[in-house]
């Protein structure tokens, strides 16, 4: 939508080491751990190779295309796929998920650490990972041309989307290529030639293009039966040296969709491969809209009818014609929508139970594709280990849901540092901009404030005055009139409507 922005100059030189500092801070006053234990250090230090491969009973699939697309900068790579077609309408997709179990043992020093934080956390100056660097980007990293254990789930899909068949095993897998989101989607649109990385591997054209189709055609299944389009736009700090010079806005787009499909698909199948074994599983939720209310007013804003009752088909549909009749806008209303739904939460769940996610309109969800930097993906790769080598499971009931709450509330702290050192980096450069104009999307309307986040630079700030008979969804006029880059504040009041 955006692209790049036009650049903001800061003098702050020492930005990167200002922020630092705030993200080690923001992080201890959350209960978070910025650094790791010299236990957890001193067992690392024993850690000398991949876990071995010799004994492990895996199936050899180290021929398949198998790839990684991931950011950019991405170096703790957590999956793999690949495709095979089955027929003219059915394609198996494998998704490869790295052995992380296999290093780090249940009740260590490096659990523990991994246990505290549950998640890693990426602000604008540093990444706070889970497991240290050794591990997350290395030993346990699924890298390019290197030989490694992984937990696989292979889903059938059929032409129309829908999963016909799957199975989970564990394998021996290699990465053959190491892919980036943005050149992989230009090259899909014929926007550029070939990567390198992708002609050097015979065949790897010709799969990605498979996996690409029947992504397409799992996301269309997944809108149909009630999956919502929603779309938002993400600021990240450009550094020049130590000095922020510009934002740079994060966009969707078509190779991030094939990832984000059979993620999808592969968390369905975890949670019904365990259910079948009567396994309990942690799920992430998304319960009943928490303002469901004010959906229903903004669809009137924009000329649709909603029901009082949820309805995610409904609003899909909504969202659908929106995103056609003004696509430069829609993120703004797609994070509007968001802001009301409410946030996600992990709850530990027995078979046959299924709260489901309201966002994605399915049933069966857990996390089990990151091992490398979520906690609760780290927990469900133990117990599909357990069901598929038939031995006895590494936590009760009790257990999971005791770390189900864990794994919330650590979860929404780590979102909290984010976003604080994002605005303490957004204060940096709205240093000299006192006083200035800007459209804005008000995001949040509670007893505690009102806020906005502007339209042309994705940045949020706190409303000080003129909140009053405004609410989530609207568009207005603000004025900057204060930053203070040590609490991550920015403040605005509110001038008229939005122009």
């Amino acid at each position: 939508m955006m692209g790049k922005m036009a650049s903001i100059e800061s003098n702050d030189s020492q930005a990167h080491a200002v922020l630092q500092d705030i993200a080690k801070r923001a992080m201890l006053k959350r209960g978070l751990l910025p650094d790791f234990s010299a236990k957890a250090i001193a067992e690392l230090g024993k850690i000398q190779a991949p876990s071995a491969i010799d004994g492990v009973k895996a199936r050899d699939l180290r021929d398949l295309s198998w790839a990684s697309i991931d950011n950019d900068d991405s170096r703790d790579l957590d999956q793999l796929t690949a495709a095979v077609a089955i027929s003219d309408d059915n394609v198996k997709i494998l998704v490869a998920v790295a052995d992380v179990d296999a290093l780090v043992k249940k009740g260590s020093a490096l659990d523990e650490q991994a246990r505290h934080n549950t998640t890693s956390v990426y602000t604008a100056a540093q990444t706070f990972p889970m497991l240290p660097e050794k591990l997350s980007t290395n030993l346990t990293s699924l890298n390019l041309d290197q030989d490694r254990l992984a937990i696989v789930v292979e889903i059938v899909v059929g032409a129309d989307g829908s999963v016909l068949d799957s199975a989970i095993f564990r394998a021996l897998v290699r990465n053959h290529a190491k892919l980036a989101y943005n050149s992989v989607a230009a090259w899909l649109e014929g926007r550029i030639d070939t990567p390198l990385e992708i002609s050097a591997v015979d065949g790897l054209a010709e799969n990605l293009r498979l996996q690409d189709r029947a992504a397409q055609s799992m996301k269309n299944s997944r809108h149909a039966h009630g999956a919502l389009c929603l779309e938002t736009i993400e600021a990240k700090p450009i550094f020049e040296g130590d000095s922020i010079v510009d934002l740079q806005a994060e966009e969707k787009n078509r190779a991030k969709d094939i990832i984000e499909d059979f993620m999808i698909a592969a968390n369905g199948v975890t949670v019904r491969y365990l259910s079948s074994r009567k396994i309990p599983s942690i799920r992430r939720v998304v319960r009943t809209p928490r303002r469901w209310e004010r959906i229903v007013e903004i669809a009137a804003q924009h000329g649709s009818m909603l029901s009082k009752n949820p309805d995610s088909r409904a609003l899909e549909k909504f969202l659908i014609r929106e995103k056609a009749a003004d696509p430069l806008r829609f993120p703004d209303l797609s994070l509007a929508i968001i802001k009301l739904l409410g946030s996600g939460e992990y709850i530990a769940e027995l078979p046959g139970e299924s709260t489901g996610h309201f966002g994605l309109a399915v049933k069966d969800y857990a996390h089990s594709t990151a091992p490398n930097r979520r906690y609760a993906d780290l927990i469900t790769q133990r117990l599909l280990k357990a069901a598929i080598d038939g031995r006895p499971m590494p936590y009760t009931k009790d257990e999971l849901d005791d770390l189900a709450n864990q794994c919330t509330e650590k979860e929404d702290a780590a979102n909290k540092v984010e976003r604080q050192v994002g605005k303490s980096a957004a204060a940096l450069l709205l240093g000299k901009r006192i006083g200035e104009q800007f459209d804005a999307l008000v995001t949040g309307a509670s007893v505690k404030g009102t806020w906005v986040r502007l339209l042309d630079v994705p940045i949020e700030g706190m409303l000080k005055n003129g909140g009053y008979g405004i609410d989530v969804g609207d568009r207005i006029r603000v004025q900057l009139v204060s930053v203070d880059v040590e609490q991550g504040f920015i403040d605005f009041r509110r001038i008229g409507p939005s122009r």
